[in-house]
């Protein structure tokens, strides 16, 4: 498959076939380039290669034939025009904007955020002299009051980790266009198979592939999707810093997209029938999924995504009076997520296997009971992970943990 065939292709059949570079030996599976560096026919090679004079393989920090098969397999799913992979998904949240701001910089973000892309921002961007303005993920009116002025960045998460709030993707994009940002957009929880930020306007998508991508817990690896000038930017920023991937994970990450189309639309399935469920369950308060009619951006959400993702957000049912955030809450929760049977307890998500989360004292755990609070997490909140196991197993196993509460 040459680019030109890309367009003319769906999604599930460029998981497949996108990036493949078969070498003389013409195997079926794509190889694993071990290697740290490259030999040159003659000297004078060498020293066009690093005056940019021509193009090719120089050290595997800057680029590596596995780690190509695998950048060009997710850029052609996703639809953009360039793709650089990072060591984790953090690096690219990371890169994806150090690669463009600078002391003096304004960065617009939404207050709903995966715990760790808060603390690089707060701990690391603002000590920086990077200003870092908060909004209200779900409120366009905030949007319009933040980026009246200009700014260089603008970064989402949507849905949002971990309570699931959908943000206008468009409706953002468009007021980041206006206020000179470029927009980035946290893709994960939706997947490249569920939304499409760039179709929306976004300039720019992020991924930690450690979730779906491998979908398999294994290895860890990041992505940053988007137009050549700007993933450039961040190819020479990783290329100096050496936040590289490895080639191994790389060919792992690579051959796991050839299922991704095939997991996420089974895993999604299993999570709007369990989300369902969840919520007539007199053991939970709510039940969080996008594609869910209860959901606050139900209709958003149809519109940008065409799967609801595999996560599943909900609430434990708590006695009258009793403080959300308190610690009768989290025993409470605690009793239901010991007593699972099935579903793991990790700090993962996108696995083929379910997974438990319980985001206040793990993944969100720095925020503090506040600033949970303002995005609507308490004690009583627990992900899940919706894997590949059988749903009436997963309905089984969820009502008996249920009733230890």
């Amino acid at each position: 498959m040459t680019a030109a065939d890309v367009p003319a292709f769906r999604p599930d059949t460029l998981a497949v076939r996108a990036g493949q570079h078969r070498t003389p030996f013409d195997e079926m599976a794509e190889p694993i380039f071990m290697t740290q560096g490259y030999i040159y026919p003659t000297a004078a090679e060498a020293e066009a290669a690093f005056a940019g004079e021509i193009q090719r393989y120089q050290y595997s920090r800057y680029a590596n034939p596995t780690v190509t098969m695998f950048e060009e397999r997710l850029a052609a799913i996703e639809g953009a025009d360039d793709c650089f992979a990072t060591a984790t998904g953090m690096a690219a949240v990371f890169v994806s904007l150090a690669a463009i701001l600078r002391a003096g910089s304004r960065l617009v973000s939404s207050r709903a955020l995966f715990g760790s892309s808060i603390n690089v921002f707060d701990e690391y961007f603002t000590g920086w002299g990077i200003t870092v303005d908060y909004v209200d993920a779900t409120d366009p009116a905030d949007w319009e009051r933040v980026l009246a002025t200009p700014a260089d960045a603008v970064f989402l998460e949507s849905p949002t980790n971990p309570m699931q709030d959908v943000v206008d993707i468009a409706h953002v994009a468009g007021l980041a266009k206006a206020a000179g940002a470029l927009l980035i957009v946290d893709n994960v929880f939706a997947t490249p198979i569920g939304q499409k930020p760039l179709a929306l306007g976004a300039d720019a998508v992020v991924y930690s592939a450690t979730k779906h991508i491998d979908g398999q817990g294994r290895v860890l690896g990041g992505a940053v999707l988007g137009g050549v000038e700007y993933v450039d930017k961040v190819r020479q920023m990783v290329r100096n810093v050496g936040l590289t991937i490895s080639p191994f994970n790389a060919w792992v990450l690579g051959k796991s997209l050839e299922t991704l189309p095939v997991r996420v639309k089974a895993q999604s399935a299993s999570a709007l029938d369990l989300a369902g469920w969840l919520e007539t369950h007199p053991r939970i308060a709510t039940s969080r999924y996008p594609l869910l009619p209860s959901h606050p951006q139900y209709e958003l959400a149809t519109r940008q995504m065409t799967l609801g993702g595999t996560l599943v957000t909900i609430d434990i049912a708590l006695p009258d009076g009793t403080d959300p955030h308190g610690d009768e809450a989290k025993a409470a929760t605690f009793r239901f997520m010991d007593a699972l049977r099935i579903i793991d307890i990790s700090n993962n998500l996108g696995d083929a296997k379910s997974i438990a989360t319980h985001p206040a004292t793990t993944t969100h755990r720095r925020l503090g009971p506040e600033g949970r609070a303002k995005v609507g997490m308490s004690s009583a909140t627990v992900r899940l992970s919706i894997g590949l196991e059988d749903v009436e197993d997963l309905r089984a196993d969820l009502d008996q943990a249920l009733s230890a509460i």
